[in-house]
């Protein structure tokens, strides 16, 4: 299993300086790690075996495999019945041509592929933020984050940053509104991923998870489970060839979906994951929204970030920036130490209000 999930090991290690939030890291670190651990898991043969096992006469079984893998298999959802008796399993049963409605399943082949390509969507936001953000928090820390630092680097390191702010004062909100932009994007993206996810399994996700709640809540006489209906375990494939006097014969087999059991455990998963992960996105940028329009909130903030600075200190710092100036104070709060930042802030109101020669 480590052989498998070893090589994203190298997503869980956390930087060394924040330059966003917890919902953000949820879309960029999180959800891109259970998308390729997903990825991976679907295609590691030794802990499901063949993904699909056919069962047919007079056909060699690794062609029939060969032959259903590449062009899909099916099942007649409509017909229902007692399993054992009236059917096989749930949708196979002999069938009708034209008359019953037969729901081809061709996702199988593509679900590692779209697990990857779903994990490539959800960094894009953070690719986008860290190329914007070029590194200027890092840079504002200026080792301020470390435990062992003489007083007179600190000293120094604080006065450059009040330079900086006096010297940038209002000119940073360009900065802010691309990162609020961001988190709009990540907002967009996994609503998106949903009705992807949705087309791609023929209508079926969008009510996935609540269905397979109601089916729990069922009694079991009364039970169809909804993850076999979308991911069902067995299907039938038809094999066309020539017969010995050059007619088309028309031969059913039974197929086994042995990577359907994994299949659905990982959308049953994505489907809550995505539901609780949209809710948490959407909270984010109605806080942002609140963020970006109320001063007072800014200050409670700014107030929470610096519990030991002096509120006077802080409410003339929040009265003089602006949105991006108030962003990149608040991000600094983040990775300085407490008494470091205190100091910063009171530096910082002494400069905004003209009383210190710099």
């Amino acid at each position: 299993m480590f052989d498998v999930f070893g090589s994203i090991k190298s997503l869980l290690k956390l930087d060394s300086v924040c330059i966003d939030n917890n919902v953000f890291r949820l879309h960029y670190k999180g959800t891109v790690i259970i998308l390729i651990a997903f990825s991976l898991l679907v295609t590691s043969r030794q802990y499901i075996g063949d993904p699909i096992d056919c069962i047919v006469d007079d056909i060699p079984m690794h062609v029939m495999d060969t032959y259903c893998w590449i062009y899909s298999t099916f099942t007649i959802p409509e017909r229902t019945g007692i399993i054992g008796k009236d059917l096989v399993q749930p949708g196979v049963v002999a069938h009708v041509e034209g008359e019953d409605h037969v729901k081809y399943h061709k996702y199988y082949q593509w679900v590692c592929f779209t697990l990857f390509f779903q994990a490539i969507l959800f960094y894009i936001p953070r690719y986008l933020w860290k190329t914007w953000e070029g590194g200027r928090v890092k840079m504002l820390v200026l080792d301020l984050n470390m435990p062992v630092v003489s007083e007179d680097s600190k000293s120094d390191r604080r006065k450059l940053l009040v330079d900086y702010f006096a010297l940038n004062l209002h000119s940073q909100n360009f900065y802010a509104y691309r990162f609020f932009f961001c988190e709009l994007v990540n907002f967009v993206n996994v609503i998106g991923q949903i009705y992807f996810i949705d087309y791609f399994l023929g209508g079926e996700f969008t009510t996935y998870g609540s269905d397979v709640i109601r089916f729990t809540e069922m009694e079991p006489e009364e039970r169809i489970d909804p993850m076999s209906k979308v991911f069902p375990k067995m299907t039938k494939c038809t094999f066309h060839k020539y017969g010995a006097s050059g007619t088309v014969q028309k031969i059913d087999g039974l197929c086994v979906l042995p990577l359907n059991i994994v299949n659905e455990k990982i959308y049953v998963f994505l489907w809550f994951w995505f539901i609780c992960l949209s809710i948490l996105s959407g909270l984010s940028l109605l806080y942002r929204l609140i963020v970006v329009l109320s001063p007072k909130i800014r200050l409670i903030l700014l107030r929470a970030r610096s519990r030991l600075s002096p509120l006077d200190q802080i409410k003339i710092i929040n009265d003089k920036c602006q949105i991006g100036d108030w962003f990149i104070l608040y991000q600094l709060g983040k990775n300085i130490d407490p008494l470091v930042y205190k100091q910063l802030i009171a530096d910082l109101a002494t400069k905004l209000q003209g009383k210190e020669n710099v």
